[in-house]
C-alpha cells in the first residue's frame, strides 16, 4: 500500500508488475482499492496493474464536495502522475461510472473499458442514495456495512468475505462515503455510454441485486461493439466473490484487444 502526490493531492494506491498497456483498476462506493488484490495478483505477472483510492477513502486526501467527474479528474491525475498516457480501466459499481466518466473527458486515455456490475443510470439510484445515506448516519458506517453485506454478496460468497466486506466498508469516513453515494448512485451517463468508442467488456454477477443484470444487459445495448459476461454465483462483488471467472473474462479480452 502507497499513495503518490498528484495535482490534486494525495491518491492512495496499490502496484504490480509492469510492461504493456497498464490497467487500472476502480472500486466501488463501499470499499477501497483492497477489493482488488485477486486481480492485482493474477495481472500483476502480465502487465502494469495499479489498484487507486478515490478522494476521501483508503490512503486518499478527502476532496471536499468531490462530484463524480472530479473522482474521474483524480484518476486521470493520478496517471498523470504515474506517467501513464492510456490505460485499460476497470471499474466495479461506482468504479463503472467513473470510467464512464473519464472516457467522456479523457477519451483518448482509454485503451478499452471493463464495466463491472455497473449501469448508465439506475432505476432506483435516488432512493438507495436517500436510504444509504441515511443509514450511515443513524447506525454509522460499520452498522451500514453489517445490514449491507448480505444484498451485496451473492449466496455462495463465504464468512471471511462477508467479514472483509464489513471491515473495509465500517472503515470508510462517512463525509467520503457520502461524496461516493451521490457519485453513483444519482448518475445518468446514458448519453455519455451511447458515445462511448473504447473497446468495452460488461461484466455483471447473475446474482447481483444491487445493480440487477438486466442494467448490464442495458449498459452494453448502449455501447457499440461492447461484449456482455454475465458471471454465475456471484452477487454485486463479482471480482471479489468469483475472482477466477471475473479474471479469465478480462485475460480474454485483453487478449483479443492488447496481447502481450
Amino acid at each position: 500500500m502507497a499513495a503518490i502526490e498528484t495535482a490534486i493531492g494525495k491518491v492512495g494506491i496499490v502496484e504490480r508488475g509492469s510492461g504493456g498497456t497498464p490497467l487500472i483498476l476502480l472500486h466501488g462506493v463501499g470499499s477501497d482499492k483492497s477489493v482488488w488484490d485477486p486481480q492485482l495478483e493474477a495481472f500483476g505477472g502480465q502487465r502494469r496493474t495499479i489498484a487507486l483510492d478515490y478522494p476521501g477513502y483508503g490512503e486518499s486526501e478527502l476532496w471536499p464536495e468531490a462530484r463524480r467527474d472530479d473522482f474521474a479528474r483524480a484518476v486521470l491525475a493520478a496517471l498523470d502522475a504515474l506517467a501513464i498516457p492510456r490505460a485499460h480501466i476497470c471499474g466495479l459499481s461506482l468504479g463503472g461510472v467513473v470510467a464512464i466518466a473519464i472516457s467522456a473527458i479523457a477519451p483518448e486515455r482509454c485503451a478499452s473499458l471493463i464495466l463491472a456490475d455497473s449501469f448508465a443510470a439506475h432505476p432506483d439510484g435516488a432512493g438507495i442514495y436517500h436510504r444509504s445515506i441515511e443509514a450511515s448516519r443513524t447506525t454509522g458506517m460499520r452498522g451500514l456495512a453489517e445490514a449491507r453485506a448480505g444484498i451485496l454478496l451473492g449466496a455462495a460468497a463465504s464468512a471471511d468475505l462477508r467479514a472483509s466486506v464489513i471491515a473495509t466498508m465500517g472503515r470508510i469516513d462517512p463525509a467520503a462515503y457520502a461524496i461516493g453515494a451521490r457519485a453513483v448512485w444519482l448518475a445518468d451517463q446514458t448519453d455519455r455510454a451511447s458515445a462511448i468508442h473504447a473497446p468495452t467488456l460488461v461484466l455483471v454477477g447473475e446474482e447481483d441485486r444491487v445493480t440487477p443484470p438486466a442494467l448490464s444487459e442495458q449498459l452494453a445495448a448502449l455501447i457499440a461493439g461492447s461484449h456482455l459476461v454475465v458471471l454465475p454465483s456471484a452477487g454485486h462483488l463479482s471480482n471479489a466473490e468469483q475472482p477466477e471467472p471475473f479474471n479469465r473474462a478480462i485475460a480474454e479480452f485483453l487478449s483479443e484487444i492488447d496481447p502481450i
